[in-house]
């Protein structure tokens, strides 16, 4: 799934980002908003890791979610 697609659908997909993020709150999903960088910014945050591993991960959760 490409990041267009996960932004199109953000209400529907919070659930399962939050799942695999479960640090993150309601609240940060809702200021997230589907923007990419926000999403890698709030993971370093939450989860204490450098940009490039937070931006793996969120690479890893677009191409393995359908």
């Amino acid at each position: 799934m490409n990041w267009d697609r996960v932004q199109g659908n953000w209400k529907q997909l919070k659930g399962k980002l939050q799942e695999q993020w479960g640090q993150l709150t309601d609240d940060d999903f809702d200021q997230i908003e589907g923007r990419r960088e926000q999403l890698v910014g709030r993971l370093q945050e939450r989860y204490g890791i450098a940009k490039e591993e937070a931006e793996r991960q969120v690479d890893d959760w677009t191409s393995t979610y359908h």
